[in-house]
């Protein structure tokens, strides 16, 4: 991706693009990708980087959600579970079967858990993962030796999927400016344009660094900006009506030996009748997730106290040795877009997380909810809206069987493995300037090289970008990420030209964002 090359390309004023998609996340890469599939042209703009919000930081699992079955959601896992499946085929380099387990501490769980995953494994038919079964007390502890033994009966093995979910959100990103749509992270839309009639026809967007702006014209405008959807709406009618239902999601990071082992576990349910993972993500335990209402939508939202209580005090039941706050590496939230139910609820785990796709009046297409298994569909689903829109034609969806970009059959190993068919091309930075091959941080295997390469072809512009979604280094261990933001900046200043200011700016402002990662003792 070039994103100079791509902002000259909205210098065409008389240029009609068929689909502008505001929002660089889950939601609206997946409508770019649909859309590109068809042959529509493309443009999408993201205001920070991509993914910078909820899409990076999710639970890390791609899954039909077996707590969405036990709610009698059907058709929302069965759309999860083919979604996973061909996710799982289309980018084998960012995705991975995981394998989870259940504790069992009675009889009676046992049948109804066993029941409920066999009806899972039947769900996913041809695309399933692994057959779910019964292991036995001492095979649990053996596969989990952290897990707490008091009173253990049993567990529940079944499998589920898992990504990294900053990297495919990249990887989409790649794969869709590959097709010829134009993505472009840091640059804002500002106002949406009407002709006559009171019809959306375009909108108008700034480079949130040159602060150049650009007037763009659109047959269709997606808005796909997450929880700030209802920003956009009322852009579009200062009197539209709230859509989303924020709801935040904290996950607490800890040394992986708190568990041991490769399984996830899975408590299936909590004192609040949530659902609790502790899975193992790029050598740590991400622990979570919470579910908590809140009104107001932050593009870095911070965990509440009551959450990280929550989360340690609920794994420290489960777990021989027990978490405390000076355990904590990282904690990072995010906002889900859920859905606003029409008579509202103060239940989030109650609303649903199916997707929605709204028209307004002037005919701005805006989706809301979903989840990230069914981003391709979520996608899908907007684009079909273009004809009834402008009542033009269009082929059918494509976007199915779209390999995306670093797909490989032969997966590089360890920490590679994210960059597909790229880990190549990054090491051979290192033969050109053996400098490259130096470690970013002494306990963690990325090399100066990625910093080049995210620089130079992901569109990474500031120190955050490098670590935390082009390397995952700062929600994986906050204090480890702050150790290394000199050496990174440097580099990058180096490859963008950049001066002294620039480089104390941008220390400055990557400190008080990695500063919300780190847990007061």
């Amino acid at each position: 991706m070039n994103r100079d090359e791509n902002l000259k390309q909205l210098q065409n004023k008389e240029k009609i693009w068929d689909i502008v998609v505001i929002g660089g996340g889950a939601s609206g890469l997946g409508v770019a990708l649909d859309a590109v599939s068809r042959g529509l042209s493309v443009a999408l703009f993201e205001k920070a980087d991509f993914a910078k919000g909820t899409s990076s930081r999710s639970t890390k699992l791609l899954h039909g959600g077996v707590r969405y079955l036990a709610q009698g959601d059907v058709f929302l896992v069965l759309e999860a579970l083919r979604e996973r499946g061909r996710l799982i085929k289309n980018a084998p380099h960012l995705t991975q079967n995981q394998a989870f387990i259940i504790p069992v501490y009675n009889r009676w769980d046992r049948i109804q858990y066993s029941a409920g995953l066999k009806m899972y494994d039947y769900m996913s038919a041809n695309l399933s993962l692994g057959s779910s079964r019964y292991i036995s007390k001492e095979e649990t502890i053996r596969r989990m030796p952290g897990i707490n033994p008091e009173g253990l009966f049993g567990g529940i093995v079944y499998y589920d999927g898992q990504f990294d979910d900053a990297r495919l959100a990249l990887s989409i990103a790649q794969t869709a400016d590959h097709a010829g749509a134009i993505v472009l992270n840091y640059t804002k839309v500002n106002a949406l344009e009407k002709d006559a009639s009171g019809k959306l026809s375009g909108l108008h967007v700034q480079d949130m660094f040159s602060k150049k702006k650009y007037s763009i014209k659109a047959r269709m405008v997606v808005n796909a900006t997450g929880v700030f959807a209802d920003k956009v709406l009322q852009m579009d009618n200062p009197d539209a009506a709230k859509t989303i239902q924020p709801s935040q999601g904290i996950h607490l990071v800890l040394d992986l030996d708190f568990l041991g082992g490769k399984d996830a576990l899975m408590i299936p349910k909590t004192r609040d009748g949530r659902v609790l993972f502790a899975v193992p993500w790029q050598g740590k335990l991400v622990v979570g997730t919470t579910d908590t209402l809140r009104e107001k939508a932050k593009l870095e939202p911070e965990a509440l106290q009551k959450e990280i209580d929550f989360v340690l005090e609920t794994a420290a039941g489960y777990l021989t040795r027990k978490p405390t706050r000076a355990d904590v590496k990282s904690v990072f939230a995010g906002l889900r877009p859920l859905a606003r139910p029409k008579e509202g609820s103060t239940k989030t785990k109650e609303i649903s997380r199916s997707h929605k796709v709204i028209v307004s009046e002037s005919g701005l297409v805006t989706l809301t909810g979903g989840k990230w298994t069914t981003f391709r569909k979520m996608g899908e689903d907007t684009v079909e809206y273009f004809p009834k829109v402008t009542g033009l034609a269009m082929d059918p969806s494509r976007s199915k069987d779209i390999l995306l970009h670093g797909f490989t059959k032969v997966i590089p190993k360890g920490h590679w493995a994210v960059y597909g068919s790229n880990a190549v091309l990054i090491q051979d930075l290192t033969k050109a300037d053996s400098g490259l091959s130096e470690r970013i941080h002494p306990e963690f295997p990325n090399i100066l090289a990625e910093v080049v390469w995210a620089v130079r072809h992901e569109m990474a512009l500031k120190i955050e970008d490098v670590l935390s979604r082009r390397i995952r280094m700062l929600i994986l261990d906050a204090q480890a990420a702050l150790d290394s933001a000199e050496k990174v900046v440097k580099l990058m200043a180096s490859e963008l030209g950049k001066d002294e200011g620039w480089i104390e700016k941008e220390l400055e402002d990557f400190r008080k964002v990695a500063e919300k990662y780190l847990i007061k003792s």
